[in-house]
């Protein structure tokens, strides 16, 4: 008879550096409101033109996409706004930005096996 071992999945020296987490059936990401950056003045926000719209985007590449800025501020007029976008790096420490769990329902009796990710600058 043999016996297996199981091995735990290794956590990062730096969980709260990344920008999603894994680990268990939840699946946690790390989100950034564009929005609030226009509304800040966020120095690492640009904007160029392109064939008569305005398009924004973020410097420090913290979301990849670039938003058209009318479609953008008039979604902040609607309910809920205009929402927030996946993180491609760690958000900087201006950045409004929070923890999305995509599957809440999924989460067990021990809770999060990885609090430190939820930690944001």
């Amino acid at each position: 008879m043999q016996r297996r071992l199981e091995v735990a999945t290794e956590l990062p020296l730096r969980p709260q550096d990344e920008v999603e987490c894994r680990r268990c059936s939840v699946h946690c990401d790390k989100v950034v409101y564009p929005a609030a950056c226009v509304d800040g003045g966020c120095p690492f926000l640009y904007a160029y033109e392109e064939l008569g719209r305005t398009y924004v985007g973020c410097m420090q590449k913290v979301y990849e996409v670039e938003i058209d800025l009318e479609l953008l501020q008039e979604a902040q007029g609607e309910k809920g706004g205009f929402g927030a976008v996946k993180a491609r790096r760690q958000p900087l420490p201006m950045c409004k930005a929070e923890v999305s769990a995509c599957y809440e329902g999924r989460s067990d009796d021990l809770s999060c096996v990885n609090p430190e990710f939820s930690e944001l600058p």
